[in-house]
């Protein structure tokens, strides 16, 4: 159907939404007129006449026509006649003459936009209706900067169209695009070039932003064009000439970088750049320490870098390919860079340090694939490691306790100069260990009148050689003497010298993570252990006066008990007493700042459970002290429930919750020090876990603020589960009536797997108990899945997705137990509507993992139901519905098989038509 004309002058009325300032129903008037405008057949060209003859000033209105005209060009240019297509031409070109005539340019937003309709309407056409698009240009704008802008910003915007590889394109696309470069290097390139060089030669002083224009404009075309168009005496002096211009020297700096990153032969890529290198050496540009303008520097850094980089390549290809002249040649143009390399790496700036990694990496691993290493070669390693540890240091205004953006940009620098340490370590381990030695040693000789970020770099340095030296499973202290030995002495010193103390956040932070990264040290030296525990207990670690190291602390210490327990029999009560204050439950309305967050205590008491799991004392004391670590929160937790039940704002409720919360989890952590060989039962503390048990099921039946206090009860009964085995059995049935109370899809959702671990882990000790929940459970299910929700709600329809599939799971876990009589015993009627259900998820519902889960249940059932002392009436349910499922499921159109989960389906469909198979030949 034609679409509606619309009148043959611009809708006035409606041009005014066009204003930022305009209310909300101009605004969508204006919208409205310009969905009208796009889609009509030809009155869109009212904003063609109205950009040829000029006759509205209104910026936005000119950015609207265009946006008109950007729609014809791009989505309709097809359907358009022959004579409507040359009115778009002409008037573009009508158009970049006004421009030429106007005293000031458009604004910029408005020139961009015409260079993006310039640029689609080349795309379009060049190949067909306007070949000769740039001399139509060319010859128009001459060298007016006006029309010279339009100009460069039309040959970015087709670079953009039809170049940029970050930009998706059809297949259809990318061969219009391929065949539009092929005839442009034919027909027009040359010309183009010319233009460019007039352009900069012209404007470099008048006008330095055109000729930074097409400096960019240049840099972007490189790539494809032929290079000798570029690489050449006149345009690299000219080049060469505009980097000596303040205005000028970035970009012209960028544009031969895209020169130099040119994919070419490795012979001619190497004389390219050694020819560029000679004469930007003899123009002084090698000079660094003499160039004050640190964003120039930070360009010519990432142009060294290319430089350096396409050497490397140029020697991996001659290597690979047996050229040994021409490699040693290019090897030796790569060592005559590093002395450059290493004025811009130690460069106190570190955009400038960073833009030249790159090259300085490679060269490393250049050096580690040579057979042998000359003094030179090793002078250079060594250089390279003095600017690392020159450069990982902080400088004075890092903000240590208010990180900003500033800081990040330094942390991500740091593993930059990581990667090089540890590409140094693979060259020549010796070398970093004994340079690492020299630094670390010399610092901690007089680390009490160093500066922090002195000593915080030496000890990060002894932190970075345990990966830059890698081993298997920490074992740094054993294996090779001389890096043992050396490492040991770092150690020793380390834990010796009282470094500890240093009064910087930085260096404290530092100390106890080196301590914990090579906590196998205090295996082989023992003796070594009461000072750092100390170290860890006192006003140095857990009680420092930051947060961050107390945070920090409280996790490194966690796992450094774990690592070193055996060897701290004889301080086990002391850490317990020590730590006392630190494992209290800090209620919520005391305003009292607690030395520990939640988070924090918990790898506490993680701690404090190992320590006294994995103690040599009695059975009877290991009781008396988990009672004595556990009780305290079994208190708090029976006043602040109490409290709970009585508190009316909620506000007070959620904090009260919260802190019961952290109580179980607490108690919970405690259960990780546990394991095979050292159970709950062996260390007898089974009967304060049931304690445990028995003061928090309770809050299961709280009213009020349902949601945490269940979760956190339940992930307690998963622990116990695992470690106090059938002794939690007794618990289960209560908890699970409590919990099946006024419940949510997401309190459902996660329940599921509590009755799914106690189904696998006591099978049929449990039958009469998943007998007796099994319908309560699937009717909750059921009730909260019938549960109306709007159409639109994302969250409400994702809630019940998962929900669905943690039923499925249930059903699943149930009929792979081998607990035939958990669902034989549900009635008739019952198990009707849930087989019902599983044959729904395996072909109504879009969900694949629902699916694959159902077909696994179907195969299973016909096994246990299908023969002939099967269920009585289970047979008839085979042939009317199983059977029909296995076909009817991939028969969907929502059946993808291009999805992992769908092909997963499609195998269990399959294997329940085997079981299928099985069950009519055992009829």
């Amino acid at each position: 159907m034609a679409c509606q004309s619309v009148p043959a002058v611009m809708d006035e009325q409606a041009l005014l939404g066009l204003n930022p300032n305009a209310d909300a129903p101009y605004r969508q008037r204006a919208l409205a007129y310009f969905e009208q405008l796009k889609e009509s057949q030809d009155a869109w060209e009212v904003c063609a006449d109205a950009l040829a003859n000029r006759i509205y000033s209104d910026d936005h209105v000119k950015f609207f026509c265009f946006q008109v005209l950007e729609h014809q060009v791009k989505f309709r240019h097809a359907g358009l006649s022959a004579a409507q297509q040359q009115l778009i031409r002409e008037t573009l070109m009508k158009w970049l003459q006004c421009q030429l005539m106007n005293a000031q340019p458009e604004k910029t937003f408005i020139r961009n936009k015409a260079a993006q309709v310039f640029a689609l309407t080349f795309v379009m056409e060049y190949l067909t209706l306007w070949p000769k698009f740039f001399f139509d240009i060319l010859s128009l704008v001459g060298l007016s900067p006006h029309g010279v802008d339009i100009y460069l910003r039309t040959l970015m915007a087709i670079d953009a169209e039809v170049v940029d590889r970050d930009i998706l394109h059809t297949p259809e696309e990318t061969r219009r695009n391929t065949l539009i470069k092929d005839t442009m290097r034919e027909q027009c390139i040359p010309n183009l070039v010319e233009s460019w060089f007039q352009i900069l030669t012209a404007y470099q002083q008048s006008h330095p932003e055109l000729t930074c224009q097409c400096l960019e404009v240049v840099g972007a075309y490189v790539s494809w064009i032929d290079l000798n168009l570029i690489a050449n005496e006149r345009f690299v002096n000219l080049l060469l000439s505009q980097m000596s211009v303040e205005e000028l020297r970035e970009e012209a700096c960028d544009c031969l970088f895209e020169i130099i990153n040119k994919g070419m032969d490795p012979v001619d890529k190497t004389k390219l750049v050694e020819s560029l290198c000679r004469v930007l050496q003899s123009a002084g540009f090698f000079n660094v320490e003499q160039e004050e303008d640190v964003d120039f520097l930070a360009k010519f850094s990432r142009l060294v870098n290319g430089m350096g980089q396409s050497l490397v390549l140029s020697w991996t290809k001659l290597a690979k390919c047996g050229n040994v002249k021409e490699a040693a040649e290019t090897l030796q143009a790569v060592e005559a860079k590093v002395p450059l390399l290493l004025q811009l790496l130690v460069h106190e700036d570190d955009d400038i340090s960073s833009n030249i990694v790159a090259f300085c990496y490679d060269y490393l691993h250049v050096l580690k694939q040579l057979p042998q290493l000359t003094e030179q070669q090793k002078t250079n390693i060594e250089a390279v490691m003095l600017a690392v540890m020159k450069k990982l240091t902080y400088d004075d205004e890092y903000n240590f306790e208010n990180e900003g953006e500033d800081e990040a940009m330094f942390v991500e620098y740091r593993k930059q100069l990581k990667m090089l340490l540890d590409r140094l370590a693979q060259v020549s381990p010796e070398l970093l260990l004994e340079a690492v030695g020299r630094v670390f040693t010399s610092t901690m000789q007089s680390w009490q009148t160093a500066p922090f970020m002195e000593v915080e770099v030496a000890i990060r340095l002894l932190y970075m050689l345990g990966e830059a030296l890698p081993v298997s499973h920490g074992a740094h202290f054993s294996g090779d003497t001389a890096k043992t030995s050396a490492l040991q002495d770092m150690m020793r010193t380390l834990v010796s010298c009282g470094v500890s103390g240093y009064q910087h956040t930085s260096v404290s932070l530092e100390f106890f993570e080196t301590v914990v990264r090579y906590d196998k040290f205090f295996i082989v030296e023992p003796q070594h252990i009461p000072n750092v525990l100390m170290a860890f207990l006192d006003q140095r670690g857990l009680r420092h006066n930051s947060p961050k190291v107390r945070s920090r602390v409280a996790y490194l210490f966690s796992r450094f008990i774990k690592t070193l327990h055996k060897h701290m029999t004889a301080f086990i009560e002391d850490i317990l007493t020590r730590i006392q204050d630190l494992l209290e439950l800090a209620p919520p309305e005391n305003g009292f700042l607690a030395l520990l967050t939640s988070d924090d205590q918990l790898f506490m008491f993680e701690a404090a459970g190992v320590l006294i799991v994995s103690g040599e004392s009695p059975v009877e004391r290991k009781q008396a002290l988990m009672r004595s670590l556990l009780m305290p929160l079994m208190d708090a937790f029976r006043l602040l429930l109490a409290k709970l039940l009585q508190e009316t704002e909620e506000e007070h409720q959620a904090a009260l919750a919260n802190c019961l919360s952290h109580a179980v989890s607490f108690a919970s952590r405690t259960s990780k020090a546990f394991s095979n060989k050292q159970t709950v039962k062996q260390c007898g503390c089974t009967e304060v876990y049931r304690d445990c048990l028995q003061n928090f099921l309770p809050a299961l039946s709280c009213p009020v603020q349902r949601g945490a206090l269940r979760s956190a009860v339940r992930s307690f009964l998963h622990r116990m589960i695992i470690c106090l085995e059938e002794e939690v059995l007794p618990f289960i049935p209560a908890a699970s009536e409590h919990m099946l109370k006024d419940c949510e899809a997401k309190d459902l959702q996660e329940f599921i797997p509590l009755i799914s671990q106690i189904t696998a882990k006591f099978k049929r000790q449990v039958s009469p108990f998943l007998q007796q929940i099994f319908m309560p459970l699937v009717l909750a299910i059921f009730e909260v899945l019938a549960r109306p929700a709007e159409e639109n709600d994302q969250t409400a329809a994702l809630e019940k997705q998962m929900l669905r599939r943690s039923y499925f799971s249930f059903i699943q876990a149930i009929a792979g137990s081998g607990m035939n009589e958990v669902m034989a015993n549900q009635g008739a009627e019952n198990i009707e509507r849930v087989l019902f259900t599983i044959i729904q998820g395996a072909v109504d519902f879009p969900d694949p993992i629902a699916q694959k889960t159902c077909f696994i249940i179907l195969s299973k059932l016909v096994e246990l139901w299908g023969g002939k002392d099967g269920m009585v009436g289970f047979p008839d349910f085979i042939y009317k519905h199983i059977v029909p499922a296995c076909f009817l499921a991939p028969l969907k159109p929502t059946f993808d098989l291009s999805d992992a989960q769908t092909v997963l389906v499609r195998f269990w469909s399959r294997a329940s038509s085997e079981s299928l198979f099985w069950f009519v030949q055992n009829l």
